[in-house]
This record gives structure tokens, C-alpha cells and sequence, in this order.
């Protein structure tokens, strides 16, 4: 079930929230977090109801062994539960990635496995990972499992993040304060949700149309194709996965939870350091407490400091997918945050307008990693951008190359110009100016169900 549909705003969601308040109406709050938990696992299983076993098992495994490394404190039991969480995750996210390594270093020819992979799997199992780890080292109460399985299914988050943390969710589904409809929470919930909704439908969309038809035939891309192609995927990223956390956030706010940030205009940042404190900022709060901290973090030698950013990045690009394109992506991006660490270090300062320029430029080398098809056509369409012998024009677009153009600037106009959907949202009030532009988002954006596309994150 997807956001941006009309049995999710329609029929889902007012459902949902209405059941659930009413039994909390009726002080039957255990039988509204049950039904919570149950609307969350439909919501779910919508897709696939085969992998709704395999949530249930992964939540049942994982606060058991939280509760006993709650109560005994040992490294055995800490990397079992480690180990039985990334074997999970292994066993459906990479085992044809091996395979085929395997296959083309020995010249065999094992079969593929062709799993799907189960939607949010990538997801739960960081929030369940940092659960085990803050188990062991004490930093965990006495949790019941129905807030904890809360705490993993709750819908809004459950399929593309934020990353939650146990000490800043279930604190809130315990406290009482939190059971009755705040009619304030409900309209600043929906006009996050609208700008959420509109920035996924009405630019994201448009702009991933163009970018997937080009990356599709990446060998046929003229020099202005592939900077137009480039560019506008970078865009589109930001515009999906930003607009996904908007409504996550959105939803959240309206059931009073308090969802983390997950973005602060990244793209207004100078370096890559800075960038990625501002993109997808649960994941590198993750990376940074569990990967990067637990490996030393920056109390080492330099030179150790910068192997630490490089493995966590290793790391950041082998979950992002199964493939060598994502873990170059990841060195790629190490590399870059390395290079601002060391300029800062130096204490080199760089035009404003250059170090932003640069900064967005590495942006497009990386995004072009993480979205091609093959090392192939990321090196074709890499080159092509300094071809000037490309420099073709005829059959430059498949849509009108002025919409396209329109949809560029806009998104960079709202990107680096504007404020962000979080700074916005701290200046609401539930009067007639803020219920209006709710309404208008949300009417523009429902034009747009028919043709309903999925967010580019599911894959991950």
C-alpha cells in the first residue's frame, strides 16, 4: 500500500486513526496499540502477506535476546543476536550477489536463488541491531513487547525510515498523554503529510520519469542528456526520500509521535562532512553510533580516523544494495567526507559558490554510480558529460525538454533557495491560510494516484 494512493488516504489512514482513538476514547489502550500493531502488519503484508512471518519472527527473536542481554551482559549472546540478524538480512539481500561473485572467480555456474526481498527488511533490522547493542551495554529498560513491536511496525515509518530509536519511540507510546486526539497534532500532521505527498508526486515523479527512461538507454545519452539525466536524478532522490519522511512524520504527528528528522536541506550544504549530517540523518546517526563509534571513531590517530569514515562508508554503500556499484559508491562518498576532514584540518577555505559547486558535482558522480545498470554505462554516461563531441541535439527528450527544464529549476529552486518542510512546519497554525494550502496540496497531489509510483528507497 503506498502513500500516495487512494485506499491508503482514503480508507487506511482515517481508519485507522479513528479506531484507534476511539478505543483509546474508551480507556481500552492495550486493545488500541494491539489493533496498532495489527493495522501496521496489514499495511505491511498489503504487497506480500509471504514475508509477514518473517517481521513477526525477526521482532519475537530480537526482544527476547534484548531482554536477556538486558539482564546478562555478555559478548556471546550480543553477537549471536548480531549474527542472526545480518544473516537474515544476507540471506535475502546478497546471496545471488555472492553467487555470481563466486560464479565468475571459480567459473561455475550455480544456479541463482532470485529472492525478493522483503520490503523494510533493511530498515528493522538497523532499529533491531541497535536494540541488541544498547541491551548489552545497559542502556535499555524494561520494554513490554507490545510497545516494542510498536516500535518496529508502527506504519508510518515501517517501510523507508526515519531509522527509529527504542529510547525516543517507546517512551511515547507508554505514556498515557499521547492516547487522546490533539486536533493541533492532526492539522500540522496533515499539512506536513501534504507537503510530503506533493514533493513525491508533483516534482519527484516527474523528475525520475525522465531520469530512469535515460539511465534505461544510458548508451545513447548525448552530452546534454546525460548532464540533464544526472542532474535531474539527484534531484529526484531527494525530492522521493525527503517526501516519504515528510509523511511518515506527518502521520506520526497526527497518532501525537514525534518522528526524528530525517533530512535538513542537504543540498544547501558545502562539503560532503556536512552533507551527509543533513541527508538521511537516522542512517548516519546509525552508521555513526554502531559502525564508526564502536570502531574508534575519531579518538585515534588520524590516519585511523579516516580508515573509520572509509569502512563505515563500506559498510553504508554494502546496505544500500548488492552490488559493486553501491559499495563504490560508498568508498566514493568516504573518500569525499575524508577530503573535507582533511581541508578543515588544514584550515583551507574555499569560495563559498566553488566549495558548493564542487559539492554538488560529487553528488552527480556518485549518483550516477548508484543508479546505473552496470560499471559500463556509469563510465558512458560519466564520460559524456565532458564529451563535447556529443554535444547533440536532435531527439534530445522523450517529454517536452522545456517541462523538463521547468521541473529542474524548480527543484533546485526549492532545494537551495527555500525553506524545508521542517522549518515551514515550526510556523504553523491551524487557521484558514495553513488549512488552504493543506487542501491544495493534497487535491494536486490526488490527481496523480492513477499513475501512483512507487518510492525509489523500496528497493533498499
Amino acid at each position: 500500500m503506498l502513500f500516495n494512493s487512494y485506499e491508503f488516504l482514503l480508507v487506511f489512514l482515517p481508519l485507522t486513526f479513528i479506531i484507534y482513538f476511539y478505543l483509546n476514547s474508551k480507556k481500552l489502550i492495550t486493545l488500541s496499540k494491539i489493533f496498532l500493531v495489527i493495522a501496521s502488519l496489514t499495511f505491511y503484508s498489503w504487497w506480500n502477506v509471504i514475508y509477514l512471518p518473517l517481521i513477526l519472527g525477526s521482532m519475537i527473536f530480537n526482544f527476547y535476546v534484548g531482554q536477556f542481554l538486558g539482564k546478562n551482559r555478555t559478548k556471546q549472546m550480543l553477537t549471536f543476536g548480531i549474527i542472526g540478524n545480518v544473516a537474515l538480512l544476507g540471506y535475502f539481500k546478497y546471496t545471488d550477489f555472492f553467487i555470481e561473485n563466486f560464479n565468475w572467480a571459480l567459473n561455475k555456474d550455480v544456479e541463482l536463488l532470485h529472492l525478493a526481498l522483503p520490503l523494510a527488511i533493511s530498515y528493522f533490522t538497523f532499529q533491531q541491531i541497535a536494540f541488541l547493542v544498547d541491551s548489552y551495554r545497559g542502556e535499555t529498560k524494561e520494554y513490554n513487547f507490545l510497545n516494542y513491536a510498536l516500535f518496529i511496525t508502527f506504519f508510518p515509518q515501517l517501510l523507508m525510515g526515519p531509522i527509529m530509536h527504542h529510547k525516543e519511540i517507546i517512551p511515547q507510546f507508554q505514556t498515557k498523554w499521547k492516547s487522546f486526539i490533539k486536533w493541533e497534532n492532526v492539522a500540522l500532521g496533515l499539512f506536513i503529510f501534504a507537503i510530503g505527498l506533493s514533493k513525491k508526486t508533483l516534482i519527484g515523479d516527474p523528475l525520475t520519469d525522465y531520469a530512469q527512461y535515460a539511465f534505461d538507454n544510458a548508451q545513447k545519452l548525448s552530452m546534454v542528456e546525460a548532464w540533464y539525466a544526472s542532474v535531474s536524478y539527484v534531484l529526484s532522490y531527494y525530492f522521493d526520500l525527503s517526501g516519504y519522511a515528510d509523511m511518515a512524520i506527518g502521520i506520526g504527528k497526527m497518532f501525537n509521535i514525534n518522528i526524528p528528522k530525517n533530512f535538513n536541506s542537504p543540498y544547501k550544504a558545502r562539503n560532503f562532512a556536512d552533507y551527509w549530517k543533513r541527508w538521511h540523518i537516522t542512517l548516519s546517526r546509525f552508521l555513526s553510533d554502531y559502525i564508526y563509534k564502536s570502531l574508534g571513531g575519531n579518538k585515534s590517530l588520524v590516519w585511523v580516523m579516516y580508515l573509520n569514515i572509509m569502512i563505515t562508508f563500506f559498510v553504508s554503500g554494502f546496505w544500500h544494495g548488492a552490488g559493486w556499484n553501491f559499495v563504490v559508491w560508498g568508498l566514493l562518498n568516504g573518500i569525499f567526507v575524508v577530503m573535507a576532514h582533511m581541508m578543515k584540518k588544514a584550515n583551507l577555505e574555499m569560495n563559498f559558490y566553488v566549495a558548493w559547486f564542487l559539492m554538488f558535482f560529487g553528488l552527480i558522480l556518485t549518483r550516477i554510480l548508484f543508479v546505473s545498470n552496470d560499471f559500463a554505462d556509469a563510465w558512458y554516461v560519466t564520460t559524456t558529460l565532458f564529451d563535447i563531441s556529443n554535444l547533440r541535439f536532435e531527439n534530445l527528450f522523450y517529454i517536452d525538454p522545456y517541462l523538463q527544464s521547468f521541473y529542474i529549476v524548480l527543484a533546485l529552486y526549492l532545494a537551495l533557495a527555500c525553506k524545508n518542510s521542517m522549518e515551514i512546519s515550526e510556523n504553523f497554525r491551524p487557521n484558514f491560510k495553513y488549512i488552504f494550502y493543506t487542501v491544495i496540496l493534497l487535491s494536486a497531489s490526488m490527481f496523480t494516484f492513477s499513475s501512483a509510483k512507487e518510492f525509489l528507497y523500496f528497493q533498499f
